[in-house]
């Protein structure tokens, strides 16, 4: 019998609210290349986008696959230096993986980060078992806004979008679930609730949410 639903969880601001980590070694990167953005810049055109779109934005000519890699890695490896002694899981996320594994509703990853990130985090909370699928950005050919990661983290979980509630952080996240199809919860550990009106709840942390709540919020927008 398919399940109810599936669960689609962003990665970096949803499972773990590293975007201060990210910040801090984005700069720290930046500044290794003379290079000096601000919040505006972050926010406008790196937080959400895979590597490959933001790291020759940010030099702002173009790259070679090569060099873009190596940039990456070397940003990543900056990211993963820092915050490995600081990894923690958001409130609740825990508890609720375990009331979804309970009931039997498949859960994917759709994240913009690359894989050595996100079996960073994965394994780091010890929460590898509680996926099903998980698509990174080797497996997409365009960031969020663009809706590719959630159409695919969905086929990866073998549901329809639409009975699909991703979980996002992002304002550009939220844009790629909503064109996805999806039912989209916002987090407030990167923007204020005021910013995510379009998600169709937002919460705090995973201690807010239950079965009940997701049910609700997938059938209505099923309809």
């Amino acid at each position: 019998m398919e399940p109810a639903f599936g669960v689609l969880f962003d990665m970096d601001g949803v499972l773990v609210d590293t975007n201060p980590f990210h910040k801090q070694t984005i700069l720290e990167f930046a500044h290794l290349h003379g290079l000096d953005p601000d919040d505006q810049y972050l926010e406008q055109h790196v937080y959400g986008k895979i590597n490959r779109e933001w790291i020759p934005a940010l030099f702002g000519r173009n790259l070679s696959i090569e060099e873009i890699d190596r940039l990456a890695e070397e940003k990543e490896l900056l990211f993963r230096r820092v915050y490995a002694s600081e990894m923690k899981p958001v409130s609740g996320l825990i508890p609720f993986l375990d009331l979804l594994h309970h009931h039997e509703i498949p859960v994917a990853l759709a994240t913009s980060a690359p894989p050595e990130n996100a079996d960073f985090v994965l394994d780091g909370l010890h929460i590898r078992s509680y996926f099903a699928g998980m698509i990174h950005s080797n497996h997409v050919t365009f960031g969020k806004p663009h809706p590719e990661v959630y159409l695919k983290a969905a086929a990866s979980i073998q549901l329809n979008p639409v009975k699909c509630l991703v979980f996002e952080d992002s304002l550009s996240g939220i844009d790629a679930g909503l064109t996805a199809g999806c039912t989209v919860i916002g987090l407030t550990t990167t923007h204020s609730r005021e910013e995510m009106t379009h998600a169709h709840l937002v919460i705090d942390d995973f201690e807010q949410m239950d079965l009940k709540t997701c049910l609700r919020l997938v059938e209505h927008h099923s309809v």
